[in-house]
């Protein structure tokens, strides 16, 4: 089971340190990582193995939202399933 995590926000050190931390913490695998930074914006989306992780979906996306906060970004966690039927044309 996947998850993409999505954050964007100003640009900030250790935002992408302190995302994957939190999903270290738990269990949660990154597998693939993109960012951009445009002039102060950054971008990233992250594609994560939740299959072994140890605190339910809810938890670990509400984990990762109070990073983000604590960044000033904006994070969303959805299910790859759910990316995927969202976003297939």
């Amino acid at each position: 089971m996947k998850a993409v995590i999505t954050v964007i926000g100003k640009d900030t050190v250790g935002i992408l340190a302190g995302i994957s931390g939190e999903c270290a913490k738990h269990g949660a695998n990154v597998i693939e990582v993109t960012q951009s930074v445009m002039q102060d914006m950054f971008a990233m989306i992250m594609m994560v193995d939740i299959s072994k992780c140890s605190v339910p979906f809810k938890e670990l996306s509400e984990g990762l939202n109070k990073i983000g906060e604590q960044f000033g970004v904006k994070v969303h966690v959805t299910h790859e399933e759910l990316f995927n039927t969202m976003y297939r044309v």
